[in-house]
């Protein structure tokens, strides 16, 4: 049964894991986004946002598949400090949403639960997907070094 209980929480769980590693994030710059829009299948739909704060931090790319909204944002020179980022878990219905995301897409029964990533700053980024991965690079400092 815990088993059971652990799979149906894994998202849920992957997004807090997220969330919590980015709250350190915050500060670093933005030193590239990229997007993918593979057509009518939103699965194949990615963004990309790669977060940098110097030789002594690692490297982090924000990774979202299945794109369900992003809200379009105006291009500005990058590298970009990051004011806030926050990485919010929207469950399947009938679980509340979060009060800022009741409005972000038409709710149904066949929407998955979801993962909702906000950036602010100069450059500011919404998006809503199925699926967040993080990446996290070694500092350039522990890499310079032979192990």
């Amino acid at each position: 049964m815990a088993n059971e209980h652990a799979a149906s929480d894994a998202f849920k769980n992957r997004c807090t894991n997220a969330a919590q590693r980015l709250e350190s994030c915050i500060g670093y710059s933005i030193e590239r986004i990229s997007s993918n829009e593979s057509g009518k299948d939103p699965k194949g739909n990615t963004l990309d946002v790669w977060l940098r704060e110097g030789p002594q931090q690692p490297d982090v790319v924000i990774s979202l598949s299945g794109l369900h909204s992003v809200r379009p944002w105006e291009p500005g020179p990058v590298p970009a400090l990051t004011d806030g980022i926050s990485l919010i878990h929207l469950p399947k219905m009938p679980s509340p949403w979060p009060a800022d995301a009741v409005d972000r897409l038409d709710r149904s029964d066949d929407l998955p639960e979801l993962v909702w990533l906000r950036i602010t700053g100069p450059i500011e980024i919404d998006a809503v997907a199925s699926t967040v991965t993080l990446y996290q690079a070694q500092s350039d400092n522990a890499a310079s070094v032979v192990q």
